[in-house]
């Protein structure tokens, strides 16, 4: 299935503060399970998901050093938190507070991804969006893309070193 161009919209979708939004993956985060909740919100049947890389939600506003990061996580065994600009099939978009971790089989072998994401609080949407602006903007800015991902990457460290916190602790102090 060829992947539809989907144009952005200034349109936020809201979501129910109890709706829990839930995607499994594979190694590849390739989906391979999408609930109920997700189909709704991001406008799309099961057939058209399942299969399709993750990223089919990711709005073109996400800096690249986000995932970059969540990926650094859970391909080492943990589990991350995110803030995330998701978008719809409309081009509509919504923001969610994203729990990603590695599913594991019986011996303990990650065997794929699974991510719960919730409605976020808006106080945390109105302190990160900006700061995401500005790194996506600092990725932009470089020749290439590996460098604006070195350039995005350095600007959250600098971020979380200005403020003298972990990662997580950034998140859940937002």
């Amino acid at each position: 299935m060829s992947r539809p161009t989907i144009r952005p919209t200034d349109r936020e979708i809201f979501f129910a503060a109890d709706d829990v939004i839930v995607s499994k993956t594979d190694l590849k985060g390739i989906i391979t399970y999408a609930n109920d909740v997700f189909l709704g919100i991001a406008g799309y049947r099961e057939t058209e998901v399942l299969g399709q890389p993750h990223n089919l939600i990711r709005h073109p506003d996400m800096p690249r050093a986000v995932f970059a990061l969540l990926w650094q996580e859970v391909q080492a065994g943990r589990e991350i938190f995110a803030y995330v600009k998701n978008m719809a099939k409309s081009g509509d978009y919504y923001w969610v507070l994203a729990h990603v971790t590695p599913s594991r089989d019986a011996t303990g072998k990650v065997v794929g991804y699974h991510s719960n994401r919730r409605t976020p609080e808006r106080q945390a949407v109105a302190a990160v969006a900006p700061l995401y602006d500005t790194i996506r903007k600092l990725e932009q800015a470089e020749a290439s893309p590996k460098d604006g991902l070195a350039a995005g990457l350095g600007a959250i460290e600098q971020h979380l070193s200005r403020l003298g916190v972990s990662y997580g602790e950034f998140i859940f102090s937002l």
